[in-house]
């Protein structure tokens, strides 16, 4: 589970996150990135979506969720870099990832942090 100060809840800090409009896209997973941080003390704040569109069922949308939070808890444990240099994050997963394993998401995350780094550059 991630830790309380790296959740992003509030629907105003998922407005201002899609409003900034830094998308990044594979396949299983679309990124908004918030602003690049000036203050490095604040922690990276990360919120995941999946709509009824991606699945009718509550249990997979939650189980999407469950995988996505996982992995990015790992990466926030590890200090990735890229990850850390947003005030938030938004992932969205799309309906392809219904029936993926935790190393596709993983695979996929890590791609969309790539792009994202190489984006910002």
């Amino acid at each position: 589970m991630l830790k309380k100060q790296n959740r992003l809840k509030s629907h105003r800090a998922f407005s201002a996150t899609y409003k900034n409009e830094n998308i990044v896209k594979t396949d299983l997973i679309v990124l908004y990135a918030g602003k690049v941080k000036i203050d490095k003390n604040c922690p990276t704040r990360v919120g995941f979506v999946v709509s009824k569109k991606v699945h009718k069922r509550a249990v997979v949308r939650n189980k999407i969720k469950r995988l996505m939070r996982e992995n990015i808890r790992i990466l926030l444990k590890n200090n990735n870099d890229t990850l850390n240099n947003y005030q938030s994050l938004i992932f969205i997963a799309k309906s392809d990832s219904i029936d993926k394993t935790y190393q596709e998401i993983s695979k996929s995350i890590l791609i969309l942090l790539e792009k994202l780094a190489k984006k910002n550059i």
